[in-house]
């Protein structure tokens, strides 16, 4: 390449004289660049010590950006500071062996795209093979291909490269391609990941278009190998990330899976925190005035409720999967159901026997009274059946004299198969059948409830780096209450995060109007929220955060999305318990809309009138 000009890094170069200089004599950057500048030559020295000084400077700025595109925009914007070039690209390296377009800058035509412009690049990247050849003919790829800077005087004098695209643009525009300088970014692997290229450097004084020196080829070239580290560092740290979360949403997907009835729950609930929380971070309520959480804070957030539930791993499925009262390895309302039958036919015997010895002593006048008898007790019997389907499945609450019906079911007799006669009920089938609300025992109840201790646990045992320190607590608090009734440490609201009481609120929530249980139908938008006010009102969770749910719509923004459309129904927000509309309260214009991974005994239905209203639990 007659026109190719490569500068190998050896301590002959213009920089490493200018540094070694600075270094033997002990003088400081500024003593370097004042003394004696009455002389063209420490004038030149200033000047380099000065670019050397902002390449520093841009150094340290790269490493602390954390922002792909800028940071890919601060390499170029830099780098054309550092050599005064008027125009560049800056290109990465795919994974299909091409060079993408990121950043394009072209001052004097007023060109910019990529980046922070918002301006997308349209466009096609340049293959670094063509039909199985290395392409060579252009020059961003022969820098790649080649592992070597390429410093051109005049593209339109450069022979082996094709610069007709280049020809072809500054016909259109008029612009005048000159001189350029491409330069290849590798990682510590020895992989080119980037490539850089600057066009048409100008001299300092007349802005004439001049080919790039000596130290604009080493400037530009010590810049790429400290932006080749804070890329690849970068992305490292990205794939990290990538990786953590992933992880965390395959636990998250595992524990989902595990059981048909909480499928979605750990994916739900972190959108409904998320959003809770912008809310909150807007909202000037109460304790929320200066609330305001910043990016890694949400972070934090969104990693506490992919991890809150955790713990379930360590539950039982029997328990996580029990749909009925009566459920273990099977359903024992078939077992039931089965006795009823035979003492249906205990009863129809023993009328046709009745009915037999009538008619053989001529005694037809009882006749009538037996069969009367016959369809009552059938009556009752079918009446009694019912009533045991209907508490078996959980969903209404067991008010006392509906426990004594159990209980007088339990002490009718049946003959069994081999002629003993038995209690209808066994003792475990009424402890089960008689459980106040939803299918859960409380010894049951104590093994879903151990799934945020194992959660707390587990998560207190990962070295979580600095800012993630909190997602123990966060994760592990959406099961307390403010009055110290919950659990597992009974803490108070004084003991607990916002973040956490955020959680608690997006976990109820989302079990509430979760329409995947076998033991309930998700509850429609006005009864979720007069649940949630009744918790407010029994300070069970955060009055502030309650009000903001309300007040910015939150709870609407979540159901329009994730909700079945019967639950969408009309909702007055003035009669939800608890809650006074306030001046953040969004204008609702006058409109109504129309329209979990809680354990059954969470989600209780509405108390009737002979009943006290509930305390709910989540």
């Amino acid at each position: 390449m007659g026109s190719e000009r490569s500068i190998d890094n050896n301590n002959d170069h213009p920089i490493a004289d200018m540094v070694g200089l600075t270094q033997e004599s002990g003088m400081s950057t500024v003593e370097q660049k004042t003394a004696g500048l009455e002389t063209p030559a420490n004038s030149a020295v200033a000047a380099l010590l000065q670019r050397i000084e902002r390449l520093n400077e841009i150094g340290i700025s790269l490493s602390s950006e954390q922002d792909t595109d800028v940071l890919l925009e601060t390499i170029l914007i830099s780098a054309k500071e550092l050599t005064n070039s008027d125009a560049g690209t800056m290109y990465s390296r795919t994974d299909i062996n091409t060079l993408r377009f990121e950043i394009i800058r072209t001052d004097s035509l007023g060109i910019a795209m990529g980046g922070s412009t918002g301006v997308s690049i349209n466009f096609p990247e340049l293959p670094l093979y063509k039909e199985g050849e290395p392409n060579l003919q252009m020059i961003a790829a022969y820098a790649a291909l080649k592992d070597q800077t390429v410093n051109i005087p005049d593209a339109y004098e450069a022979k082996g490269f094709d610069f007709s695209g280049t020809r072809a643009f500054d016909k259109k525009t008029g612009y005048r391609s000159k001189s350029f300088l491409t330069v290849p970014l590798k990682n510590h692997e020895n992989e080119i990941i980037a490539v850089l290229q600057l066009i048409n450097a100008k001299h300092p004084v007349t802005g004439e278009i001049v080919p790039f020196s000596v130290e604009d080829q080493q400037l530009a070239e010590s810049l790429s190998s400290q932006a080749a580290i804070a890329l690849t560092n970068q992305r490292l740290i990205a794939n990290l990330k990538q990786l953590f979360e992933s992880f965390i949403q395959v636990i998250a997907s595992a524990i989902d899976d595990k059981s048909p009835y909480t499928g979605g729950h750990c994916h739900r609930v972190p959108i409904l925190a998320e959003m809770l929380a912008e809310a909150s971070s807007d909202a000037n309520t109460g304790e929320l005035n200066g609330f305001d959480l910043d990016d890694d804070e949400m972070y934090e957030l969104r990693i506490a409720a992919w991890l809150h539930d955790c713990g379930k791993v360590t539950t039982p499925e029997y328990v996580v999967d029990k749909a009925t009262k009566l459920e273990t390895i099977f359903d024992r309302i078939h077992l039931v159901n089965t006795r009823f039958k035979c003492k249906k036919q205990e009863l129809e015997i023993s009328f046709l026997k009745e009915k037999i010895k009538a008619l053989e002593t001529g005694n037809t006048d009882i006749l009538p009274t037996l069969q009367k008898q016959l369809e009552e007790e059938l009556e009752s019997l079918e009446s009694d059946r019912k009533f045991i389907q209907v508490t078996n499945i959980g969903g209404e609450f067991m008010s006392d004299d509906k426990k004594e019906r159990v209980e007088r079911i339990a002490s009718i007799t049946w003959i069994d198969n081999e002629g003993n006669e038995e209690p209808f009920l066994s003792e475990n089938e009424v402890y089960n059948l008689n459980i106040a609300r939803g299918t859960l025992t409380s010894e049951e109840r104590d093994i879903i409830n151990h799934h945020v201790v194992a959660t707390i646990k587990m998560l207190e045992q990962l070295p979580f780096p600095k800012g993630l320190e909190n997602v123990a607590e966060y994760a592990g608090g959406h099961h307390e209450k403010l009055d110290g009734t919950g659990y597992p440490n009974g803490l108070t609201k004084d003991q607990m995060s916002i973040q956490a009481r955020i959680m608690a609120i997006a976990d109820v929530f989302e079990a509430l109007t979760a329409r995947d249980r076998p033991y309930k139908d998700g509850k429609t938008l006005s009864q979720a929220l007069k649940i949630l006010g009744f918790m407010k009102k029994d300070n069970h969770i955060d009055p502030d955060i309650f009000q903001v749910f309300i007040d910015h719509k939150v709870f609407m923004r979540y159901a329009e999305e994730y909700l079945a459309p019967e639950q969408l129904d009309d909702v007055d927000v003035t009669a939800i318990p608890g809650y006074e509309p306030s001046h953040e309260a969004i204008d609702w214009n006058g409109l109504t809309y129309v329209g979990s991974g809680l354990p059954p005994e969470e989600v209780e239905p509405e108390p009737e009138e002979d009943e006290e209203p509930p305390s709910v639990s989540w």
